[in-house]
């Protein structure tokens, strides 16, 4: 039975060491090899996203691009924090940590075989307030930018780390009686395939739009992906290839994301790791192994396996390329997200255009604002928030 903040007694949030990092370039790993062909291709794989851009290279040869590109989402995938190392810093005794957003700022290059990405990272900010989920709650912000190695940026991210203390969430229960998947009819997944692939035939050939085919009050295509399971999930983290073993090295600058305070069961070994990986991996042993072993995500005060904070900016981002096209460009995206994508259920996203207008820094193109809503199957808003694109006038 879920309990209200008045029944029982919450502990406190420390933030004294917190404090101390605000403000402050903090360091992490980075990946010590440039991008290879495959690495995409396994991404969108795990992605859900059959974009050809992404995997075939004759289709790709045939595009804008002239050979195959990384969707811009991409980028994400360079840094081993997902972009939140930058939100956990200073440590939080008995703490655990959710995403709780991504705002993105994207600067024009694109990601390719061959590049090399690497991610600067800063301790933005935070503020503290009370939860139904976990008593006082910090939302800690952080900024990670992605350098080429030609020094060009090619994208700044603003994620939300959402920590709180174990134990308030345990107390609180908020998810209480959630802990089964829905039963779904073979009637029923058989629609859910149909409808993925009439969305995924919208950009069976190539979409080459400008401004002029973009008009307000336009609708996207529905997206739906799932049902989500422990091996999908399983599937997006083994993609994210600066969590595979030896793929990355430690920058010199200090970080406490290792030392953030987690509860010991969510805690990596580091000096056992040094014999076997795995027990510092976050998959298998880790902040991230909730996801997919439930007796860990029920630990933290989620009710079964989820999914990552990560995946859900990703499938945003990569809904509104799909849409917009091989020449156009997104420039920014603003996502909160409410709740996650537990397993058994269906992300079900739809975008309305809800602006088009002249871009001040750009007189040759227009900027289209694309509002996008996350859902669960049964209507539960996951995530929401604007995406602006950018296309060319002609």
């Amino acid at each position: 039975m879920t309990q209200t903040e008045e029944a029982v007694d919450l502990l406190p949030l420390e933030t004294d060491d917190v404090d101390r990092w605000i403000g402050k370039p903090v360091g992490g790993p980075e990946l010590k090899e440039p991008i290879y062909e495959n690495d995409i291709r396994r991404f969108v794989q795990a992605m859900n996203n059959p974009n050809r851009l992404y995997f075939d290279e004759k289709f790709a040869a045939e595009s804008a691009f002239g050979r195959i590109v990384a969707p811009q989402s991409f980028a994400v995938v360079t840094d081993t924090g997902h972009g939140a190392t930058a939100a956990i810093q200073g440590n939080i005794p008995g703490s655990h940590m959710l995403f709780g957003g991504d705002e993105w700022w994207f600067k024009g290059p694109r990601i390719y075989a061959g590049d090399f990405v690497k991610p600067n990272r800063m301790a933005y900010d935070y503020r503290v307030t009370n939860t139904g989920f976990a008593g006082p709650t910090m939302f800690q912000r952080g900024d990670t930018t992605y350098i080429n190695q030609n020094g060009e940026v090619v994208a700044k991210q603003r994620s939300t780390a959402i920590r709180y203390k174990v134990e308030n969430s345990a107390k609180l229960a908020a998810f209480a009686g959630q802990d089964q998947d829905p039963e779904w009819t073979d009637e029923e997944l058989d629609q859910v395939v149909k409808d993925q692939l009439e969305y995924y035939k919208t950009f069976l050939d190539h979409v080459v739009k400008t401004a002029g085919d973009v008009s307000q009050g336009e609708m996207l295509p529905t997206r739906k992906i799932g049902p989500h399971s422990i091996a999908s999930f399983t599937t997006e983290y083994k993609a994210l290839i600066s969590g595979t073993w030896g793929a990355s090295r430690a920058q010199p600058l200090a970080t406490t994301s290792f030392a953030a305070g987690w509860v010991d069961e969510m805690s990596s070994d580091l000096e056992k790791a040094k014999v076997n990986p795995a027990l510092a991996d976050g998959l298998n042993y880790g902040p991230s192994r909730g996801h997919v072993q439930g007796q860990y995500a029920q630990l933290i005060g989620m009710p079964r396996g989820y999914g990552y904070g990560a995946s859900m900016g990703v499938w945003v981002i990569d809904y509104v390329a799909n849409w917009a096209g091989e020449r156009a460009l997104i420039t920014h995206s603003k996502i909160q997200y409410r709740a996650p994508a537990l397993t058994g259920e269906v992300t079900v996203m739809d975008g309305t255009v809800s602006d088009v207008s002249d871009d001040p820094t750009d007189p040759g193109s227009q900027l289209a604002t694309v509002d996008v809503e996350m859902k669960t199957h049964t209507g539960q808003t996951m995530a929401k928030g604007p995406v602006k694109v950018r296309f060319p006038r002609d």
